[in-house]
């Protein structure tokens, strides 16, 4: 999950500094042996969290964000394409700041479901740090290499959580996640020769020495909750089904950005408080950050890793 993607420039309705959030009747929270498998592991996976209909109700406002974007002449502001044609069309691979583009994202990302379990990770005062939407379409669906979320957007402290809500049933096949479990206590070398960050881990991976990848297969509907420093990864998508991706960003409202480059001003202006109240005072903890050398702004993850692989 990249910091770039927030530089979008698309406009979107104004909305209040403090969003609220829906609690769902039932057990909302997680038991204490998730809670003990997220700080051991660095991951929780919840099947089903959203039923059929709230799942489709999703799809539908993508398609329709998708078809107006398309139509308007300058999807630019609203979406990313895949660099290859799929049956001689260009088809999207990441709809930018969903949470802001529309109510359906809105009312998802604050959501008791997902709310309430955040709370349990990192406390009561929570804002939504960044969304994106990957689409991973049928036959392309573009790689992501392996990377740590925080190593795009250090912060004082590590009390940010992701979470992915698959859109579509994920399975190895359609390039579900996969990460490396117990890997979220420290930061692997994110820089290329010469020092310049490249969006991706530049070391050796594949040896084993740092254990086995877990592909975190699971239904439409179901939610991972992935610590910001857990490395993760997914393959290109090879088969006929879509495996589409809503991803949030969460921080505890005590976790600020370092300031890195010009582009950090302008993402705060798009994070919103969805519970709690805003602190006064920033928290450090956790693992040094790393902090990225990018120069003025940050690019599309997309482009960096490719850039970085050379491509």
């Amino acid at each position: 999950m990249s910091y770039s993607q927030g530089m979008n420039t698309a406009t979107a309705t104004p909305l209040p500094a403090t969003l609220p959030s829906v609690r769902i009747a039932g057990r909302t929270h997680f038991t204490p042996e998730e809670r003990a498998h997220y700080r051991t592991e660095g991951f929780v996976v919840v099947p089903n969290l959203f039923n059929a209909e709230e799942v489709e109700q999703a799809r539908q406002t993508i398609r329709e964000m998708t078809r107006a974007a398309l139509a308007s002449g300058d999807h630019a502001k609203v979406l990313e394409l895949e660099p290859e044609p799929v049956d001689g069309e260009r088809v999207p691979r990441r709809i930018y700041d969903p949470f802001l583009a529309h109510e359906t994202f809105r009312a998802l990302g604050a959501d008791g479901r997902i709310l309430d379990r955040i709370e349990d990770l990192v406390g009561p005062d929570l804002c939504c740090n960044l969304s994106k939407l990957n689409m991973k379409p049928a036959k392309v669906g573009s790689v992501v290499d392996w990377h740590q979320d925080l190593s795009y957007y250090p912060h004082t402290n590590a009390d940010l959580v992701t979470v992915l809500v698959y859109l579509d049933d994920a399975t190895i096949e359609n390039g579900c996640l996969q990460v490396l479990p117990r890997h979220q206590h420290a930061f692997f070398n994110h820089a290329d020769a010469q020092g310049n960050f490249a969006g991706l881990i530049t070391e050796d991976l594949d040896s084993g020495r740092f254990g086995k990848p877990v592909p975190l297969e699971g239904p439409a509907g179901s939610a991972i909750f992935m610590h910001c420093v857990l490395p993760h990864s997914s393959l290109p998508n090879r088969s006929p089904k879509a495996r589409r991706t809503l991803i949030y960003s969460y921080r505890a409202a005590d976790a600020y950005p370092i300031y890195y480059s010009e582009s950090v001003v302008n993402f705060e202006k798009r994070v919103r408080l969805v519970r709690g109240k805003l602190s006064d005072t920033a928290r450090f903890g956790g693992p040094p950050p790393l902090i990225p050398r990018v120069g003025t702004e940050m690019k599309s993850l997309y482009e960096m890793q490719r850039a970085a692989k050379g491509k």
